[in-house]
C-alpha cells in the first residue's frame, strides 16, 4: 500500500444545530465520526470554530489518527464570503483545507459525487445543480425574502390563507379549519405568533398541510402545486430536461414528488448520502486532485 493511500481525510458538516466530523483514509474510507456543537459561521464564528475543532480531535482520538497532513473540507452553513473563509481556515493546522458554505457539501452528498439536479427543501429550501464538479445554486436567501416552496413558506401561506378565510375573502377548507382550531380560532392569536415566530415555528405547520394534500384538501393540495411550480422555475433556470438525475431531499423535499409534472420525476433518485458524505468525499477528490497533479 502507498504512502498516499494512508493520507489522512477529514470531512466536516457543520450548522445552527451542531456539526459532525468524519475521519478517514484514502484507503479505507471513513474510520470514525463525531458528532459536536453548533457551527454556523454567521451566527458564531469564533464558537463554530471551537467546536470543529474539538469535534474533529473526538473523531481522531476514537479512529486512533494523528492527523496534521490531514486533507480536510469544511462545510458551514453561514460561510458567506471570503472573509469567513480565510477566518475558519487560519484556524486549522492542517496543510490542505476547504472551506465552504454548506451547499456543496449537501449536493455532493446527496448525488453521491455525480452530476444531477438537487432540491434540498426543509424549513428552508435550495436547487443545486451539479455538473463535472461544478456546482450552481438557486435561491436559499433565507425566509424573509426566498425559501420558497419551504416547510416555513407552507406554514406561512396556510396562516395567511386562514386569515382570508375568517375575513371572507376565501372559502375554508377541512386544512383551513384544522389549523385554525390550533390558535383557538381567535386571529389575534395568529397575529401575535407571527409577531415573535421563527421560519422553524412556521415549518412546524408544515406536515399539518402535507398531511391535508394527501387526503385531497383543495387548498392543500393547491399550495403544495403552487410549491412545486416554484421548484420547476428554479430547476429550468439552472438547466434541467426531463430524465435528467433529481434528487429531493430535506424534510418536504420527497412530498413533492407527486406534484411535479411526470416528466421530471423520470430520473428521481433518493438521497445518495448526506452532507457528511458530501464533505468526505470532496476532501478525497481534493487529494486524489492533487495527487494526479503531482504525478
Amino acid at each position: 500500500m502507498t504512502h498516499s493511500e494512508h493520507s489522512i481525510l477529514i470531512g466536516v458538516d457543520g450548522g445552527g444545530t451542531g456539526c459532525r466530523v468524519a475521519v478517514g483514509t484514502l484507503a479505507d474510507g471513513v474510520l470514525a465520526q463525531a458528532e459536536g456543537g453548533p457551527a454556523n459561521a454567521t451566527s458564531d464564528i469564533a464558537l463554530a470554530i471551537q467546536n470543529v475543532a474539538s469535534t474533529i480531535e473526538v473523531a481522531l482520538k476514537t479512529a486512533g489518527l494523528s492527523a496534521s497532513d490531514a486533507t480536510v473540507h469544511v462545510g458551514l452553513a453561514g460561510v458567506m464570503g471570503r472573509n469567513e473563509v480565510d477566518k475558519i481556515a487560519a484556524a486549522f493546522p492542517y496543510k490542505t483545507i476547504t472551506v465552504t458554505d454548506d451547499r456543496p457539501t449537501a449536493i455532493t452528498g446527496a448525488l453521491g459525487g455525480k452530476d444531477g439536479y438537487l432540491l434540498s427543501i426543509g424549513t428552508g429550501s435550495i436547487a443545486a445543480a451539479s455538473k463535472v464538479s461544478k456546482f450552481a445554486y438557486v435561491g436559499g436567501w433565507g425566509f424573509q425574502v426566498s425559501d420558497h416552496a419551504s416547510g416555513a413558506w407552507l406554514g406561512r401561506a396556510a396562516l395567511e390563507q386562514v386569515l382570508l378565510c375568517f375575513d371572507g375573502l376565501a372559502e375554508h377548507t377541512a386544512l383551513t379549519r384544522e389549523i385554525f382550531k390550533k390558535y383557538n380560532q381567535d386571529p389575534n392569536k395568529i397575529v401575535t405568533f407571527c409577531q415573535s415566530a421563527t421560519p422553524r415555528d412556521y415549518a412546524a405547520l408544515a406536515p399539518d398541510i402535507i398531511k391535508g394534500a394527501q387526503e385531497n384538501d383543495p387548498w392543500g393540495r393547491a399550495i403544495m402545486g403552487k410549491g412545486a411550480a416554484f421548484l420547476m422555475r428554479n430547476l429550468t433556470r439552472l438547466g434541467f430536461q426531463n430524465g435528467d438525475t433529481l434528487c429531493l431531499s430535506g424534510g418536504v423535499g420527497p412530498h413533492y414528488a407527486d406534484y411535479l409534472p411526470k416528466g421530471a420525476n423520470q430520473g428521481l433518485i433518493p438521497p445518495q448520502g448526506s452532507a457528511l458524505d458530501g464533505a468526505f468525499q470532496l476532501a478525497k477528490q481534493a487529494l486524489m486532485d492533487r495527487l494526479e497533479q503531482q504525478a
